[in-house]
């Protein structure tokens, strides 16, 4: 899997400082699977390891075993629990993350939308919540979830989003980590059985999956993160940009 992009965006030193507010690090990719949580939680791992208090607050795994060992050892934050009738869903804690206040806290896919009773309707809210809090936090989502692109991926792909983040959110971030693959080899991995179970993995290549759609996506997340940054450079200043790309490697089975 190649290193990802990482691109830091300008802040305009004139702008009122909020010294106290915790940072926002997006992970962004074109679609499930290219590797947005497997780096995430890489990073903080690592900076667990340098000896900052840092937690998972919310992880989705979907079953993917990279994701579960990538995870393995990590401090988990435990998730509040919402009973509705019969049945029980879990969320972030907001309340209790905020009152436990970590250094550092992994918040898995931004767009998703929180169950009746949470606090704020979307995750993207809660995170703005914790950044209040002081509150570092990394987190992931796919360029599609992009309220302004949402048109456009319906056109290209056919696939109408209902899950979806405001741009500001993208635009007031302090830094984007832009994890990118090719779309044959996120294809490849799908085949796999990386992404979805054996069930899906054919109705996936051949909807969702396609090559068209993938080399779309893809465009459209290299061309957004770029605008990203242009948007928040002065035009007499150039951007800050930290970028690390190297080939794939020979594709070896996961450790055990």
């Amino acid at each position: 899997m190649p290193d990802p992009i990482r691109l830091t965006l300008h802040r305009d030193s004139a702008q009122p400082q909020q010294p106290q507010r915790g940072t926002h690090r997006i992970f962004i990719g074109m679609a499930a699977g290219v590797g947005k949580t497997y780096r995430a939680l890489s990073e903080l791992r690592e900076r667990l390891q340098s000896g900052e208090d840092a937690l998972i607050g919310v992880l989705e795994t979907h079953g993917r075993k990279e994701t579960i060992g990538a995870a393995q050892g990590l401090p988990v934050f435990p998730r509040r629990e919402i009973v509705r009738g019969s049945t029980t869903i879990t969320e972030l804690d907001l309340d209790g993350l905020i009152q436990r206040c970590p250094d550092i806290v992994l918040i898995d896919e931004l767009a998703h939308t929180n169950a009746p009773g949470s606090r704020f309707e979307k995750r993207w809210q809660d995170v703005e919540a914790l950044r209040d809090a002081g509150i570092h936090v990394l987190s992931t989502m796919n360029v599609q979830h992009l309220e302004s692109l949402n048109d456009t991926v319906d056109r290209l792909t056919g696939v109408r989003v209902r899950e979806r983040v405001p741009d500001h959110v993208l635009h007031d971030a302090d830094e984007l980590v832009l994890i990118d693959l090719p779309p044959e080899d996120l294809r490849a991995r799908l085949r796999a059985g990386k992404i979805y179970g054996p069930e899906k993995v054919e109705q996936s290549l051949s909807n969702f999956f396609t090559l068209p759609n993938l080399t779309a996506l893809r465009e459209i997340a290299l061309r957004h993160v770029a605008q990203a940054l242009e948007w928040t450079c002065p035009t007499a200043s150039p951007p800050r940009m930290r970028w690390w790309w190297s080939p794939l490697p020979p594709r070896t089975p996961p450790p055990a």
